[in-house]
């Protein structure tokens, strides 16, 4: 835009200028822009970020990550990089564990490693999945096992799949004191009854549908919901249609936050990894590379060197 000099602008009161012309008001003045200690990623605070500072931003416009972390090591990692939530996902089912699905995830596998993750951070609100069967049998079950997660874990929030049929759950958990994160669109823990995993939300019906599942879960009390494998542009509109924030993956740019699993975003995941998937780093390479040079100089009689002895 061309800055018009002193002697070209306008008078501010819309008083008429040399040439007849009445000038239109000025604009407001913007407002001050907000502060960036206070941003989530890249803020200068160093205590736990709450489920308060989740809703500021939101407030703020602001975007930010969240990663999964499944050991205190690698989330210690994260939280020095500023990665302001962690997710203890039951993900780990797939790429920490072995399983083919997060279908077979225990709560005594959840809590473990819940656990490891909060002792390895210190600023990261650390969010624990419930897994499949810990919370679908009632409201009463998810908060007993939601309970265990605050107690023996230490976590700050858990996270829940499913939209109006798990309402009442996140309802209740929030009622007693619990933060939750919901999670709709496609839910992994029903691969069984989808056959796979399927984009959700595409056609009228199934859009609605979405939208009423993310308007149920925020009615109840989740402080955010991920949307996951759903059209950029339907994501977007619930994304504005909400005033809790949403975290996108393979939902678009139009999400307020974003997540991704750790092994998929470091490029440790072998195989085939979804089409959402940015691969930030190629882990298994360096990994498997520093491997073989170990084992060549082990085989090769180099390693261990006077250095590395003792005497």
């Amino acid at each position: 835009m061309t800055q018009l000099s002193p002697a070209q602008n306008p008078p501010a009161d819309g008083t008429p200028t040399p040439g007849g012309t009445a000038a239109a008001p000025a604009p407001a003045a913007a407002k001050p822009a907000s502060d960036s200690s206070k941003a989530l990623y890249g803020g200068k605070s160093s205590r736990r970020v709450t489920v308060r500072d989740i809703a500021a931003a939101k407030e703020r416009g602001e975007k930010w990550p969240m990663l999964t972390a499944y050991d205190a090591m690698t989330a210690s990692v994260f939280d020095e990089a500023g990665i302001p939530v962690l997710l203890v996902g039951d993900s780990m089912g797939n790429c920490h564990l072995g399983y083919e699905s997060t279908v077979p995830v225990t709560m005594d596998e959840i809590t473990i490693l819940s656990a490891a993750v909060v002792r390895g951070t210190k600023r990261a609100l650390i969010v624990a999945d419930l897994p499949f069967g810990a919370f679908q049998e009632s409201p009463v079950q998810a908060l007993r096992n939601a309970t265990r997660l605050v107690k023996e874990a230490g976590v700050g929030a858990v996270k829940l799949e499913g939209g109006e049929r798990s309402a009442h759950q996140v309802e209740l958990l929030v009622s007693s004191g619990i933060p939750v994160m919901a999670h709709v669109g496609l839910t992994p823990q029903s691969v069984n009854a989808y056959g796979g995993y399927p984009v959700q939300g595409r056609g009228e019906e199934a859009a609605q549908q979405l939208l009423r599942d993310a308007k149920a879960v925020q009615d109840a009390g989740a402080f955010s919901v991920v949307l996951e494998a759903v059209p950029a542009e339907l994501a977007a509109e619930v994304t504005r249609s909400l005033h809790i924030p949403t975290v996108g993956i393979g939902a678009g740019i139009g999400c307020d936050a974003q997540v991704l699993v750790w092994t998929d975003m470091a490029g440790l995941t072998s195989g085939h990894v979804p089409r959402f998937v940015k691969q930030y780093a190629n882990l298994r390479e360096v990994l498997g590379g520093a491997a073989k040079d170990f084992a060549e100089e082990v085989v090769g009689g180099t390693f261990p060197a006077k250095e590395h002895s003792f005497r």
